[in-house]
């Protein structure tokens, strides 16, 4: 007997809706972000750039004029300053598309009969052109970037050392990519764990991006080659700061820095500071003592002496060092993190370890500044005494 098998249409698979398509193309467009936090985006990147092209408007000039005067000169300055930072070619190609723009709509009669000009299109193309060859030009170099970022984030310690009786931590944000500060925490000699000398170092090369990057990757190449000769610490500042001179374009390219020599067994802090923000020791009792600077920055004056001094720790004792770039840090108000709130921060630390200690302390920066994109490097790195 035979059976007959019975078979089961099977239906086609259901197409997605256009509200659903129209869905899936906003995720992929946005990220799945947040319209607060696309505008905050926008908002950070809108001031970035009116700051950018900002810095070539003669504003002294735009003042003197009256105010319902001032929008056609400022509008026309930030266009000069657009128009500059593109290639000749790239120039002539945005003229021609705001010229087929503006041509576009006007109307003119040819033996009496009414004509138009459209060359919207053509100026859209025109545009997308333009905004691609910028594009491709910005790929290239954030990819480039982000190979010089890997390589600088090997000048620096990606886990901190163990120190008897205290711990380390450190933290930094670069303004872009790549960074021109430097924070450091090594032995200078394969012996010196034994017998405890450890260098701490916070620094920051005058400049940002790329040229600060690379006499960042000087400074601690030569600051590693130097402190193996086992000098004494003001000798190896004075070292470094000849070698700093033959690199600074004449003081130019200067940098602040605060190099440590820190004793475990004596919980005894050496330094210098090189014209640097004055590092804080919070004391385990609230207490607050600033270690000032005594000498220029490196690579100004080629005969410039470093004075060292010193600093007593005790158990619970906290040092901070920091760059510039946390005191200077501003939200979208504009408004200045400041020296003074940075220092009521630390004076009112809870007891924590360094990397909670750490955390701490950028969060309560983060918070402050926001989605605001900084302007400067944010470093800081935090001992403290057990």
């Amino acid at each position: 007997m035979n059976a007959s098998a019975s078979t089961t249409p099977v239906s086609p698979p259901l197409r997605p809706s256009a509200i659903e398509r129209l869905h899936n193309f906003w995720q992929r467009v946005s990220e799945g972000r947040a319209i607060d936090d696309l505008w905050s985006q926008f908002a950070a990147d809108a001031r970035s750039s009116y700051g950018f092209y900002g810095k070539d408007v003669d504003w002294d000039e735009i003042r003197k004029l009256p105010r319902w005067k001032r929008p056609l000169p400022v509008i026309s300055q930030f266009f000069w300053a657009l128009l500059n930072k593109l290639t000749p070619a790239r120039r002539v190609l945005l003229l021609v598309a705001l010229v087929l723009l503006f041509l576009s709509g006007i109307q003119f009669q040819v033996n009496n009969q009414s004509a138009t000009l459209k060359f919207e299109f053509l100026a859209a193309v025109l545009f997308l052109l333009l905004l691609s060859l910028e594009l491709a030009d910005k790929v290239t170099m954030k990819r480039d970037l982000e190979i010089a970022r890997e390589i600088q984030s090997w000048l620096v310690p990606s886990e901190p050392p163990a120190i008897p009786g205290a711990e380390v931590a450190f933290w930094t944000r670069p303004q872009n990519s790549v960074a021109g500060d430097y924070y450091d925490a090594f032995y200078p000699t394969a012996d010196a764990a034994s017998c405890g000398k450890l260098l701490l170092v916070m620094a920051d090369v005058a400049g940002k991006s790329v040229p600060a990057a690379l006499l960042m990757a000087t400074l601690q190449a030569s600051l590693h080659s130097l402190s193996s000769e086992g000098l004494p610490l003001a000798q190896l500042c004075e070292r470094l700061n000849h070698y700093a001179c033959a690199h600074s374009l004449e003081g130019l390219r200067f940098t602040t820095a605060v190099i440590g020599e820190y004793d475990p067994s004596l919980r005894r802090l050496i330094y210098v500071n090189a014209g640097h923000n004055s590092p804080i020791v919070r004391r385990a009792n609230g207490g607050i003592e600033r270690l000032d600077s005594s000498s220029l920055p490196f690579g100004i004056l080629r005969e410039a002496t470093f004075v060292a001094a010193t600093v007593d720790l005790q158990p619970g004792d906290t040092l901070v060092l920091f760059t510039d770039g946390v005191v200077e840090a501003f939200n979208s108000a504009g408004e200045e993190f400041t020296d003074a709130r940075w220092l009521r921060l630390i004076r009112d630390l809870p007891t924590l370890r360094a990397q909670a200690t750490m955390q701490y302390l950028m969060q309560q920066v983060g918070q402050f500044v926001g989605a605001t994109r900084q302007s400067d490097d944010i470093t800081c790195l935090v001992l403290r005494c057990k």
